[in-house]
């Protein structure tokens, strides 16, 4: 591999102008499609195989043109001060404002009149209006939503206090300052690292290129594939950080064998076919990982994964052909400094050097720490609860949560998720089935049941006295479940919620064997050894953990919620723990990858193994350390959304880069690999006769005619934990 990439890089380095007009030509095609493609708010959500989904498949069937599946909007009424909500002023205009919003839009489907659903409170303060669509939240127009909140504010005009909640309001996060600074942050880092503005814009700006043709691609294929706004910020929040750690791996190469004495073409060719290599096995384990996540059999996950995993392989492409164009253009100029051509390169010891030795004198210390700090850390993920957030978790100040606050203030907090049963028969079937939910415990109430026009069908609705996302209302719902006979489901949006976070937890573990298995066979080719992969894998079980652990203290327990603008502790996002394992363990592996490869690449040429754990960190620690500030920034960018599960996602992927980066990578890894010493590149025989020699480390490159360093072998004795001999440049 390393051979061929060495030839395409330098192809591409000699035809720049033809490369970087491709790739311009590529951003102004994603970008013409998307500006052209028809608006795809969000991706459809269903989730098959559940009760939920066939209860409201059912409804579609016995009940045509319910919209059992559509959006709903919740508006929350409030009297002015020493009135009653029942005065003939406040219902006048209570009423007004049901005729717009009937009038308001052709996506509505029913509007309630509370007045007659008894939808008022027991002081007569407060009432709310149920707006049913006949389109599902992801369909609902800004023309929709503008004509909802328009009939709120001559509500308002009346003297009433109007709110408005449910999912109709939902509308796809925008980019805010978080991931702009932490854009800004990376500059800053990449300017820091290499010294040069010229080596810190390119992989920033080939990182947007990448970013601006994948989520172009997706924007034009949007509606086409039902793809939407969420798979967007995912595709975005990955496709920035693996485009710049790229580019910063390659970059950086490139400058050493610069600093080697080798010309630009000659450089850019082994830059590319080591740098390079390691580049595309990180991104196969990135895309591995999230192309799996279709095994968790969630439509919307899958579209989510493969979207994001195509932006990952554009961000690969444009490593193994952009910048080594974009280095063409730039010259001499990529170093920040001048050097004499040939020159020696100078070895002093560098920070990444000095922690090497300081591991390699005290590998058991350094590994226990490590791993009993994670263990810690790790302890909260034991009391982890999933679920999805509900308007309770927006922030205060949004009109969502004033709704939700004064419905359960006022109604009781199960109101604001009520539950669905569908009974199939007859009607005494369906009374039979309402009497005995009223028994259920943590039942609030139980309306009469509703019987389709063949009078084979009924739909009972069950008000839950606690929350929707509450332990106790998920107890509810398998409860009603276990006592009711096959013709009796429940559904609704918490039924659906609870179904999803389910369905995610018994996913997780054929997800991680699936995902962590490839990744090990993929990396048991990269590095030619059983034990680095395995030390990988369960480095990054740890990392994980300690992550999951860090997201339970905060946004379940409420620890530092203030900090990071957590205003409602709730259960954590169901999808968090796929998407971090999903994630995280494609971007940890970057850091191995690009550390342990130069180890290995060292140990090929010949150096002793506790001497190439000191060669490993003296070229990659600084640039795997400045990957990790670039990643953690751009991930922690995303804390400052106002949507709770990207701000959730943020604040774990950080984390869980800041402990497997620091933690794992940094102190254990180099641990670990001390304390095996020749033991950690042990490979069985028939393993190595089966096994593809995929040349990642380019020894394949070392024949060429310029110049370059030539290593020279260890002597067999040299004193423990300190290695003394260097690689001596030609």
């Amino acid at each position: 591999m390393a051979a061929y990439l060495y030839r395409l890089a330098r192809l591409a380095f000699r035809r720049r102008k033809a490369v970087l007009l491709v790739w311009l030509v590529l951003l102004a095609l994603a970008g013409f499609g998307a500006a052209t493609a028809s608006t795809a708010t969000s991706s459809s959500f269903s989730l098959p195989g559940t009760e939920s989904q066939r209860a409201l498949d059912l409804l579609e069937q016995r009940f045509p043109g319910s919209h059992a599946d559509g959006a709903t909007a919740r508006v929350v009424l409030k009297s002015p001060a020493h009135t009653r909500i029942t005065d003939e002023a406040q219902q006048s205009a209570v009423r007004s404002m049901v005729t717009d919003l009937r009038a308001g839009s052709p996506q509505v489907a029913d509007v309630s009149d509370p007045y007659r659903t008894g939808a008022v409170s027991k002081d007569a303060s407060t009432a709310y209006v149920t707006v049913g669509y006949d389109v599902a939240a992801p369909q609902i127009t800004d023309g929709t939503r503008d004509a909802l909140t328009e009939a709120g504010e001559h509500a308002r005009h009346d003297g009433l206090t109007v709110e408005i909640g449910g999912d109709a309001l939902a509308v796809a996060p925008e980019p805010g300052a978080g991931e702009i600074i932490g854009v800004v942050v990376a500059g800053v880092v990449l300017a820091v690292t290499f010294g040069s503005l010229i080596a810190a814009g390119l992989p920033l700006v080939t990182a947007v290129i990448g970013v601006g043709i994948g989520i172009g691609s997706i924007t034009a294929l949007g509606s086409l594939l039902d793809l939407g706004s969420t798979t967007s910020t995912l595709a975005m929040m990955i496709g920035l950080a693996v485009g710049i750690d790229y580019a910063l791996f390659i970059v950086s190469r490139y400058r050493h064998e610069r600093a080697e004495g080798r010309g630009g073409e000659e450089a850019v060719g082994r830059a590319v076919g080591t740098a390079g290599s390691a580049v595309v096995f990180a991104g196969l384990t990135v895309v591995i990982a999230l192309a799996g996540l279709s095994v968790v059999g969630i439509p919307l996950l899958t579209k989510m994964g493969l979207a994001a995993a195509g932006t990952v392989v554009v961000a690969v492409l444009i490593a193994l052909t952009l910048i080594p164009a974009l280095l063409g253009f730039a010259g001499d100029r990529i170093t920040g400094r001048k050097r004499k051509h040939g020159a020696p390169v100078r070895s002093e010891p560098n920070a990444g050097m000095r922690w090497a030795h300081f591991v390699l004198r005290r590998p058991v210390h350094v590994l226990v720490v490590g791993v009993l700090g994670l263990a810690v850390l790790a302890l909260p993920a034991a009391s982890l609860q999933l679920g999805l957030p509900d308007d309770g978790a927006q922030p205060t100040g949004t009109t969502q949560r004033k709704a939700y606050d004064l419905i359960s203030d006022n109604f009781g907090a199960g109101v604001n998720g009520p539950l669905l049963v569908v009974v199939e028969g007859d009607s005494a079937a369906a009374d039979e089935t309402a009497t005995s939910l009223r028994s259920v415990p943590g039942t609030a109430a139980v309306s009469a049941p509703t019987s389709n026009g063949a009078g084979n069908a009924s739909v009972i609705t069950v008000v839950p006295t606690d929350r929707p996302s509450s332990e106790s209302t998920e107890r509810l719902v398998q409860q009603i479940r276990d006592r009711s006979p096959e013709n009796v489901s429940v559904t609704g949006t918490t039924a659906l919620n609870i179904d999803f976070s389910q369905k995610m937890t018994s996913a997780l573990m054929p997800y991680l064997a699936l995902v962590v298995g490839l990744a090990f066979l993929l990396l048991m080719v990269v590095f030619r050894s059983v034990l680095v992969p395995l030390k990988a894998a369960l480095g990054f079980l740890m990392s994980v953990g300690a992550a999951l652990g860090a997201v339970v203290a905060v946004f379940q327990w409420g620890w530092l919620g203030s900090v990071f603008g957590v205003e409602q502790t709730g259960p954590v996002v169901s999808m968090m723990p796929i998407f971090m394992v999903g994630v995280v363990f494609g971007l940890a592996m970057d850091y191995e990858v690009f550390l342990v490869t130069r180890m290995r690449e060292a140990h090929v040429h010949g150096e002793q193994p506790r001497q190439a754990i000191v060669t490993g960190f003296r070229h990659g620690a600084r640039v795997v350390t400045a990957a990790a500030v670039i990643m953690i920034a751009v991930f922690a960018g995303f804390i400052g959304s106002g949507e709770p599960m990207i701000k959730m996602i943020g604040f774990g992927l950080a984390v869980a880069v800041f402990f497997d980066a620091f933690v794992v990578r940094m102190a254990i890894v180099p641990a670990v690999l001390a304390l095996l010493g020749r033991k950690a590149w042990w490979l069985p025989r028939r393993l190595e006769s089966v096994l593809p020699d995929i040349d990642v480390e380019g020894a394949a490159l070392a024949p060429a005619g310029a110049p370059g360093p030539v290593f020279i072998p260890q002597a067999t004795h040299q004193e423990p934990g300190i290695p003394e001999q260097q690689p001596v440049a030609s």
